[in-house]
């Protein structure tokens, strides 16, 4: 039972770094565009080499 009363504390901190990262990530709009970021991931335009000019 000691160990409990160690591993509830951490679960209930991580949760709150979870809820913590996820209300950050709201509040910076990260979420804003999913359509369009959809687009760019599909599109072929999109590399990861750059483009000869």
């Amino acid at each position: 039972m000691d160990v409990l009363t160690m591993l509830i504390p951490i679960s209930l901190g991580l949760g709150a770094i979870g809820l913590a990262a996820f209300i950050w990530a709201l509040r910076t709009h990260q979420f804003d565009d999913p359509q369009g970021d959809a687009q760019r991931f599909l599109s072929s335009r999109w590399d990861d080499k750059p483009r000869p000019d």
